[in-house]
């Protein structure tokens, strides 16, 4: 019969052995990312955790489209559609382009397109 540790107040820890495999810690603490990268990549998938701005999202993956349009589509006023999009854009997750007074809203760049397809790859399995 296996035998526990226990610790000071009679409780089984959550790992028996202490340091048990210390070449894979000291291997895996090399490769983790600064903490600064790790909150930037946590703030990245806040923003996604939004449904509305994956909405906006998957329409962009479609093709590009102007406020207006977007407001028309998703029934939501151009308020609240360029709300969302500002959050979007200091994300760096969507990129606009004028021509003449309207303004265009496209996905940023292929990162976006890949990050959402494997979202819904992942969902769908």
């Amino acid at each position: 019969m296996e035998e526990r540790l226990m610790n000071q107040d009679g409780e089984a820890p959550v790992c028996g052995f202490l340091n048990a495999h210390p070449e894979a810690i000291a291997a895996v603490r090399a490769a983790l990312p600064e903490d600064d990268t790790l909150l930037d990549v946590s703030e990245l998938f806040k923003v996604l955790g939004d449904s509305t701005r994956c909405k906006i999202l998957f329409v962009l993956l479609a093709c590009e489209m102007c406020v207006c349009d977007l407001s028309q589509l998703l029934g939501m006023s151009v308020s609240a559609i360029s709300h969302q999009l500002r959050i979007l854009r200091q994300a760096r997750l969507v990129r606009y382009r004028r021509e003449g007074k309207t303004v265009f809203y496209a996905l940023a760049d292929e990162h976006v397109r890949t990050l959402l397809s494997q979202g819904m790859e992942h969902v769908q399995e």
